[in-house]
């Protein structure tokens, strides 16, 4: 093995070590729709409310996402471990399939909610840049919606885990 793949692969390790809140990134225009789950999201400022999104540039989901010009990052809880692996490719469900789960909303973007999620983040794609190997989305939110309780979903050592709000771990 090169020092270079090497190098590669104990930084994918290293990475594993690092908790990541999971969620379903969603696109619906005239592009279509489509979703895909991601950990690499994380905010950037809060004037004006920002977000970052990395997805692989191997996806065939960038062109949907570019052209739509619209997302939605879905904060999944606990709970949504399954429709986490729906959207991760991890089963047979299609794409179409995963729509038509009772569990989505259209949102005031037009953007496809998921219903029970932590947060919903609607907002508009200002930039895109190529980074390596992703494709790096900078989000405007423009819309939030906030789900009342719920504990968190993380993905840590190519596992998800839930995460228990304090409270309710100490009951």
């Amino acid at each position: 093995m090169s020092q270079e793949n090497e190098h590669r692969l104990r930084f994918r390790d290293a990475m594993a070590s690092l908790s990541a809140a999971v969620n379903i990134v969603t696109t619906s225009g005239p592009a279509g729709r489509c979703g895909i789950t991601a950990t690499a999201v994380c905010s950037v400022t809060d004037t004006p409310p920002s977000l970052m999104v990395c997805i692989n540039r191997n996806s065939a989901m960038n062109p949907v996402f570019q052209e739509n010009g619209r997302l939605c990052v879905n904060v999944l809880n606990h709970e949504q471990e399954m429709m986490a692996r729906h959207f991760a490719g991890m089963t047979d469900v299609s794409m179409e399939e995963r729509f038509l789960l009772d569990e989505w909303q259209t949102g005031a973007l037009g953007q496809p909610m998921l219903r029970h999620s932590l947060a919903s983040l609607e907002g508009e794609v200002t930039q895109v840049q190529s980074i390596g190997t992703h494709q790096m989305y900078l989000v405007e939110i423009k819309q939030i919606t906030l789900s009342d309780g719920g504990h968190g979903l993380i993905y840590f050592k190519r596992n998800f885990h839930p995460v228990m709000h304090q409270m309710a771990a100490l009951a």
